[in-house]
């Protein structure tokens, strides 16, 4: 039997394409059965559209759950009192976030799988590590934003850790200076979202005109442009303007929500999105849900084998994106590999929802 502590001992994309569709399958209708059990909202709905576990054969025919249903139905699978941590997704004032309730194992299994992941990458050492926000984000431990969790969640890679930031988002160059003094030759860790680092770090270092050297520095940054979209980058574009500026040129995004939280998509050298032995997507025809070819553009699903508080195992995302291939990237890990092309433009998100909602 192929669970999660199983998959824990091996290293992250160590699994090809049947080892590891056998093991996520097992693993994900255990998952869904115990859902069924201790969700009753997700017991309905599976009624609802008649699943029979013992027709399922691959993960791929799993039903999923859109994201947005956490923002409208209060789906946890754990008693009240054994809610140890509530993670809230990002939203503007007045607009509704998605809630997800997390007990004591939840969080552990979250932070080991996240390690696994990241240290892939980094190494397995902890580095001085630079935060590229403002202190003030991290406060009610008990309830969580997307940008508190993602900073709480990737500080456990970092030692002397520094906000780059002060509390009125302007760059602290008296901390910088001072924290690439004591690590003066060494490797650094920076951590930050893709576009508060463009807009705090990037653009008001550029107008500064002074210079911070970060040539030693590894950047793991996620999230997106929010309500920045009109100034996004290519990747490779971010890459060549921090370089420019810092001297800044490992960097590495990643992909991820609060719904399904320590399941991260790393980027790699070649600038490929990996999914790791504790997850996948499948990218999914937004006509008819069915699985697309390779090269088809399609709407992101994503499944994880760490959510066992909340039914968040099998999640229709509001992403575009394109499966690029499976076990041969460049870069020699395995798995599947993908591109995320965006956000879904609202009428897209309204109609997929509306063409879900007609099944129940």
């Amino acid at each position: 039997m192929t669970d999660f502590n199983a998959l824990l001992e091996i290293p992250p994309y160590s699994l090809d394409k049947s080892a590891k569709t056998a093991a996520l399958t097992e693993e994900l209708k255990r998952l869904t059965k115990h859902h069924i059990d201790a969700c009753p909202a997700y017991a309905r709905m599976m009624r609802a559209i008649g699943l029979d576990l013992d027709k399922v054969k691959t993960y791929e025919d799993l039903p999923f759950l859109p994201v947005s249903l956490f923002k409208d139905l209060t789906l946890k699978s754990v008693p009240d009192e054994e809610v140890f941590k509530t993670l809230t997704s990002s939203g503007t004032t007045g607009q509704k976030v998605s809630k997800i309730y997390l007990d004591k194992e939840g969080v552990a299994n979250q932070q080991k799988a996240l390690v696994k992941i990241v240290s892939a990458f980094t190494g397995a050492a902890r580095l001085p590590m630079l935060i590229i926000d403002s202190p003030s984000v991290i406060k009610n431990r008990a309830m969580f934003s997307a940008r508190g969790a993602g900073i709480l969640g990737f500080s456990i890679f970092g030692a002397d850790r520094t906000y780059a930031l002060n509390d009125d988002m302007e760059i602290d160059f008296p901390a910088i200076e001072a924290f690439l003094e004591r690590h003066k030759g060494q490797k650094i860790l920076l951590f930050g979202f893709t576009f508060m680092i463009w807009q705090h770090f990037y653009k008001e270092l550029l107008k500064s005109g002074k210079k911070i050297d970060l040539s030693n520095g590894i950047l793991i940054h996620g999230g997106g442009w929010k309500k920045l979209v009109s100034e996004a980058v290519s990747p490779a574009e971010f890459k060549a303007r921090l370089t420019a500026v810092c001297g800044l040129s490992d960097v590495h995004d990643y992909y991820g929500m609060v719904e399904q939280t320590g399941c991260v998509y790393m980027q790699c050298e070649h600038g490929h999105m990996h999914a790791s032995v504790f997850s996948d997507v499948i990218i999914r025809n937004p006509k008819d849900f069915s699985v697309c070819t390779k090269d088809e553009k399609g709407i992101i699903q994503v499944v994880s084998v760490l959510p066992k508080s909340y039914p968040g195992h099998s999640l229709l995302t509001e992403d575009e994106g394109i499966l690029l291939g499976e076990d041969d990237c460049p870069c020699g890990r395995n798995g599947k590999y993908f591109q995320i092309l965006g956000r879904l433009k609202n009428a897209e998100i309204r109609g997929c929802s509306d063409t879900y909602a007609a099944k129940f």
